[in-house]
């Protein structure tokens, strides 16, 4: 029992006597010393534009804008359709059903334009982990502008949604 007594503080002691852990210092790094609401120099130049990226987002834009003639006409068709529809399920019903189907399938050609403008944002910082405020500045517009197109497109697919119960 007494050689117990006498290895129980010793034993105690080897407990607290570890070595030190090389972790990383908890202090305020350089970066974290800058406030993060002070406003950005206007006078940075803003970069270069990508001409490719440019011609892409282009690209984006002119194919949501080729649509809009389809997407309006199949969308008269389909609420002239859709005014002279009779109960759900009933013949004239379906065929106002198949007119928005279809318009729904146009309405995929803005979609495809709306993913592509993100696609190539997306890939862009993949790429090079940050916009050149130009090129930023290009995708906004043209995602403003697929917007643009879209919005109205697909209120006029949920009116006609609403009219034919469905």
């Amino acid at each position: 029992m007494r050689r117990l007594a006498l290895l129980l503080p010793l034993t105690l002691i080897a407990a607290c006597s570890t070595r030190p852990v090389n972790a990383p210092s908890l202090a305020t790094r350089p970066g974290e010393a800058i406030d993060p609401r002070l406003p950005i120099n206007p006078d940075h130049s803003p970069g270069m534009l990508d001409p490719a990226l440019a011609g892409r987002l282009a690209q984006a834009v002119s194919e949501a804008g080729a649509g809009i003639d389809s997407f309006n006409r199949l969308a008269a068709e389909a609420e002239r359709l859709a005014a002279a529809a009779g109960p759900a399920q009933g013949e004239s019903w379906i065929v106002a059903q198949q007119a928005l189907s279809a318009l729904v399938a146009q309405h995929g050609v803005t979609m495809r334009a709306a993913a592509d403008v993100d696609a190539l944002a997306a890939t862009r910082i993949d790429q090079t982990r940050w916009l050149v405020p130009a090129d930023r500045a290009a995708i906004e517009a043209a995602a403003a502008e697929v917007t643009a197109i879209n919005n109205p497109q697909t209120a006029r697919i949920a009116w006609l949604r609403d009219r034919l119960g469905g």
